[in-house]
Order: structure tokens, then C-alpha cells, then sequence
């Protein structure tokens, strides 16, 4: 899989891309807007997405917690883009924390948020499911620290219902 998959929530617009920003804001996640190696104030995302297309790649780091690092990427208004880096989320709390993250951003956009192994983009292993409302496994053959998860979990890696996924809350909590 790769250390650095990707994730993206596909389907986007400008609006679900200010809404991952207000949810940034509103939770009180560290973060860091940078154009090249200046860091900026966050603009609006209208601003950040009409910047010509010859412009250097702008990104944001975002911190849920300390350990756990999320790099938004703006390359297109209709797919809200990041890396997450998976060496670490090593650790039950650490992926709660990811997962917990997933959810919102999910929860917030109604929209699905999937996880593809590094270079392998259409391919989720991963991902927030809206209709479920959790983060479940949709790959047969989970990779990785979610693998662990699985066999720890002594749960069936494919697609179902009791597959491992991040612990649920009840709707409408922040988790």
C-alpha cells in the first residue's frame, strides 16, 4: 500500500472544499497554509482554486492532533485532495484519531471520503461510507496498519458489516 495514500473526496466543489476549511476551524485543528515555501493566512478556497493554473501547488497542513498530520492539496475545485502519512497512525489512538478525522470531513460534506493506496488512485482500500455513517474497510485485502486492525479484531477482511472500521458515534456528536 504504500505509506502515503491518498484520500480525496471525490465529487467536489468549491463550497465542499470551504466547508473541509470551516470544519478545520471550527474543531481548533492546528494548521498551516502554505503557496511554495511562504506561509500565507488561509484565503477562502474560491481564492486558493482560481489561482492560475501555472501557479506553484498551494497546500495545507492540518493537525487533528499532534501526531497525525493531514496535506490538503488544492489542485482541482471537484475533488477535495490530501495525504496522510501512515507510519503515523501506528496505534489504536492515532487511528481513531484518522478515522475520527475521515468521519467529519464525511459527516460535514455528505459525501463519501476514500483512501487509495500511494499511486494506485480509483482503487479505495478504505473509506467514509455516508449511508453507514463509519469508516469501513472496501478493499478485500486490507494493507498495513489496517490489516493489523483486522487480524487483531478477528474480523473477515471483506466487505461487510462486520468488518473493522473506526469506532462509530452517535450521530450528531463531533467524533
Amino acid at each position: 500500500m504504500g505509506s502515503l495514500p491518498d484520500v480525496r473526496v471525490p465529487n467536489a466543489s468549491v463550497e465542499d472544499w470551504q466547508e473541509v476549511l470551516d470544519l478545520v476551524a471550527e474543531e481548533g485543528w492546528k494548521c498551516q497554509y502554505s503557496e511554495g515555501e511562504t506561509v500565507l493566512p488561509m484565503p477562502r478556497a474560491e481564492a486558493v482554486l482560481s489561482r492560475p493554473a501555472d501557479a506553484e501547488c498551494p497546500h495545507l497542513r492540518v493537525w487533528p492532533t499532534a501526531a497525525v498530520l493531514a496535506i490538503f492539496r488544492f489542485r482541482a475545485d471537484d475533488e477535495v485532495d490530501f495525504d496522510v502519512d501512515l507510519r503515523e497512525s501506528q496505534g489504536q489512538d492515532r487511528l481513531d484519531v484518522f478515522c475520527g478525522s475521515l468521519r467529519k470531513i464525511g459527516r460535514r460534506l455528505g459525501k463519501p471520503v476514500l483512501m487509495d493506496p500511494e499511486g494506485d488512485y480509483g482503487c479505495p482500500v478504505l473509506g467514509f461510507d455516508v449511508e453507514a455513517d463509519r469508516v469501513v474497510l472496501l478493499a478485500d485485502e486490507p494493507a498495513g496498519v489496517f490489516a493489523r486492525a483486522c487480524r487483531a479484531s478477528n474480523a473477515s477482511p471483506a466487505r461487510s458489516s462486520s468488518a473493522p472500521s473506526c469506532p462509530a458515534s452517535p450521530a450528531g456528536t463531533s467524533a
